[in-house]
């Protein structure tokens, strides 16, 4: 198997984190605005803003910096490397 045509799990980990966070920062932001009758302990620091929002961006970063796109220049600029020593 040739390694250079392999998806880095880290790219799965991240679309799953970023799938999840906006999921959850949909959810927060509707409790947000149309709160439940029956609250829950701590909801005025609604946290399912501020998680969804964290996992949303740290499973941007993710998908980012793991895209395929990035993997394939970070191999040729290796292969140029190798081929120059």
């Amino acid at each position: 198997m040739d390694s250079k045509n392999v998806l880095s799990i880290w790219l799965v980990v991240g679309v799953s984190l970023l799938f999840n966070g906006v999921l959850i920062l949909g959810s927060g932001i509707y409790e947000w605005i149309y709160p439940p009758v029956e609250k829950v302990v701590l909801f005025q620091y609604h946290a399912g803003v501020w998680w969804g929002g964290l996992l949303t961006v740290v499973g941007a970063a993710y998908c980012w910096h793991f895209a395929p796109s990035r993997q394939r220049a970070r191999n040729a600029a290796a292969d140029a490397a190798m081929r120059k020593a």
